[in-house]
């Protein structure tokens, strides 16, 4: 997935001498990052007021059983990942405090990753050359999404594209795992014996409930200004991304079914949005997206604001259908 993208960071981290120092506070943070090294300009990575970790992802992460999940509601979103007959769901209402687990699904190492300012979740084998690295969250964003760092050297990497931007590993990819963002009613349907992720401590958040309500609402004009967009898509419209492409999800829930450059896109009925309401249960049908190619098999994708994919996929084509 964003195979130009990670081809363009592995091009530019080969040809392009370092950036500007990276600023004082970076290098006191994080001792063992090689900031000689980079893929992109300092100066576009901010600081959106946390520190390493202060969302603390979760590194022992607790689950029962898809039919016991009764604290939440049936329509909620969930990041839902099937490895060989393993199958975990991710519920949002945790994932938005966390942002990151590190988990083995399947006998496969897996990152599964969110971020609420891009909408972005995306799965990845945390398998890279021969390191299984473990994963945490700098703090810092990168045209509103999150950057996260490896421990066993310090590198950053993009969550969006699952790429390392700074340091030891930078121009290394991830590879994706594929999974669905769907409700929990269409996690259970098609994994009854699956397990949902609980929190590790109950009161540590107000899980249930988001801090980004009625965001989606809104114009961003400071996500509108990174790139631009077609014609009728708003940069906090939501599309479904595979690789190069993206279609707008409004699109997609008017056709509900998409065969367009050997793929299949389809769209039912009954997930809550958790950029509407602060009760995440009582967020607007957003519905549930699955991508499958000619085979039949499921294809990684993702479902994100409009602007990331303007903005880390400048060159990528949006499937308008026009």
């Amino acid at each position: 997935m964003r195979t130009r993208l990670l081809a363009a960071v592995v091009a530019i981290a080969l040809s392009v001498p370092a950036f500007a120092e990276a600023p004082a506070d970076w290098q006191r943070e994080f001792p063992n990052t090689d900031f000689s090294r980079a893929s992109v300009p300092f100066d576009e990575i901010d600081f959106d007021g946390a520190r390493r970790d202060t969302i603390p992802p979760i590194h022992d992460p607790q689950y029962i059983p898809a039919a016991e999940a009764t604290d939440i509601g049936p329509l909620e979103p969930v990041i839902g990942v099937v490895v060989d007959g393993d199958a975990r769901a991710y519920p949002l209402r945790i994932m938005l405090w966390h942002e990151i687990v590190n988990d083995t699904v399947g006998g496969v190492p897996v990152l599964v990753s969110y971020c609420p300012l891009c909408t972005s979740g995306v799965v990845f084998d945390r398998r890279v050359g021969d390191q299984t690295l473990t994963f945490g969250n700098t703090g810092r964003i990168r045209h509103f999404d999150m950057v996260m760092y490896d421990h066993e050297t310090e590198s950053w990497w993009q969550q969006f594209s699952g790429g390392a931007i700074v340091g030891d590993l930078t121009g290394a990819e991830m590879k994706l795992v594929p999974s669905r963002l769907e409700s929990l009613t269409q996690f259970r349907k098609r994994a009854p014996d699956g397990l949902v992720l609980v929190p590790n401590d109950p009161d540590a958040r107000p899980y249930g409930t988001t801090p980004y309500a009625r965001m989606e609402r809104g114009d961003f004009p400071e996500a509108a200004a990174l790139q631009g967009l077609p014609s009728g898509v708003r940069p906090l419209d939501y599309a479904v991304i595979v690789d190069e492409r993206a279609w707008p999800l409004k699109r997609l829930m008017e056709e509900t079914e998409i065969a367009e450059s050997d793929l299949i896109l389809t769209w039912g009925a009954g997930r809550n949005s958790l950029h509407d309401s602060v009760v995440i249960a009582d967020g607007r049908d957003l519905g549930n997206v699955v991508v499958r190619d000619a085979s039949g098999a499921e294809v990684a994708h993702d479902v994100a604001f409009a602007f990331a994919f303007s903005a880390f996929v400048p060159d990528g084509t949006w499937m308008t259908g026009e």
